[in-house]
This record gives structure tokens, sequence and C-alpha cells, in this order.
């Protein structure tokens, strides 16, 4: 099924881009539903499609060869699911999979690079949140060496909540854990202090942030560097 040319999109850079810029799209872009830990792209998988998500979180992660994990970057209704599509490469380390379970369109990698070499608006969109895409990278690798857990997780939460639009988060403890490359024991006290501070409230892997303000006091300035240049290259 394909998308009416006049769809409404609450991807930020499909909403952004010129009608006529939609109308070329439209054909190419196909609804998918994306379900928990589904993968969008593997480690030195060829990039065959790139995903733009209206809704659910997509996380980046990183694999060490002793089995540990930490995610190196976040992707909600801000941006795209696949740079290698995007620059030509064919693939990257590292895994792409869904963490928060969502929807979504999926276009063909031939569609982006053709769309992408017109040199016009589709392209200025895609470059701009690419750069934010490697502030958040470069500003969680100084983080995860710098900043305490409670911190990190403060951070984390919040840049979730701001790609899904949403308080309400599906996470479990353990998936956490694995996302900020500290032990589970570690995370679980972190949520206890931000849980007791009356900060979140969370259930058996349903969290829920009920004081926003109060969790931007605890998080780190790496959080107020990310969202403040998403804000100002996704607008």
């Amino acid at each position: 099924m394909n998308v009416p040319p006049n769809h409404s999109y609450r991807n930020k850079i499909l909403s952004s881009l010129p009608k006529a810029v939609t109308a070329r799209l439209a054909a190419g872009l196909s609804p998918v539903t994306l379900v928990h830990n589904q993968p969008l792209l593997d480690d030195g998988q060829t990039a065959t499609d790139a995903y733009f998500l209206e809704d659910g979180v997509a996380s980046y992660v990183v694999t060490t060869r002793d089995g540990r994990t930490v995610e190196a970057g976040i992707i909600g209704r801000c941006g795209m699911v696949g740079i290698p599509v995007l620059l030509g490469t064919r693939s990257m380390p590292g895994r792409t999979f869904v963490q928060i379970p969502g929807s979504g369109f999926r276009l063909s990698a031939e569609i982006v690079r053709h769309e992408f070499d017109r040199l016009g608006e589709f392209r200025r969109r895609l470059l701009r949140y690419l750069q934010a895409r490697i502030i958040q990278t470069s500003q969680s690798a100084a983080c995860n060496r710098l900043h305490g857990v409670d911190q990190r997780l403060a951070r984390w939460l919040l840049l979730c909540r701001d790609q899904m639009d949403s308080d309400r988060l599906l996470l479990t403890q353990e998936f956490l854990s694995q996302m900020l490359g500290a032990p589970r024991t570690t995370v679980t006290l972190a949520a206890g202090m931000l849980q007791k501070g009356g900060l979140i409230e969370s259930s058996r892997g349903d969290l829920l942030i009920v004081n926003r303000k109060g969790l931007e006091d605890v998080a780190c300035e790496c959080y107020g560097v990310i969202s403040a240049e998403y804000a100002r290259l996704t607008i």
C-alpha cells in the first residue's frame, strides 16, 4: 500500500518537505509496523532501505567482542534509519533495531539516493539531521565516560521522550542496563532514586515520566546540548 500524496506525516523530515518532494516520494513510501526488537539494519548488512519513524524509537547499538552492548544513537520521529543509504557506503558496524514499538515508512535506497542527488530540500534536511546525529553520538560518548548513571539515565529517558513525544515508555530495566552499558543492579538503583524522587513511575516494563522538569534537573548538560541541536537542525 502506497501513501497518498497529501498524507500528513508525523516524521519531522517528511513533514518538513515541500509538497512537490513528498508527492515524488509518496509512491515509494511503504507504511510499516515496527515491533519490539525488530532489526532494521544489522552489523555489516547492506542497507537496501531507509526507515522514517512516525512513532516508536529505534536504537543504534555497538556490541563488543565479549558481548557487552552500549547505545550510540536514538532514532525516532525526528530522523531516519539508514545512514549508509544516505552516504552511499552500503553498510556500517553496529546494529539498529526497534527499541519501542511503533510505525513508520520504508523507502528504498535507490529512491533515497535519487532524491538526495537532486540537491534540493530533501538533501538539505537529511544533512541537517546527520549533523544532529553526529552531535548526539559524540556527546553521548563523552557522557558515558564522564557522568554518573543517574545523570545518564535521566538524559536517555528525556531523549527517548523527545523522539516519541510521549511520556510513557515501554522499557525494562534489563534493557536500560544494556543501552547504558552499566550493570543492571546499578541501573535499578538509579531508576529507584528517580522514582523515589517523584520523577518517574516504573512497573513491569512500563515507565512513565511524571516530572519532566525534575528529570531535566537530574540530567547532565549533555541532554541540553543534544536537544538544542535537534531543535535547531530538525525544525
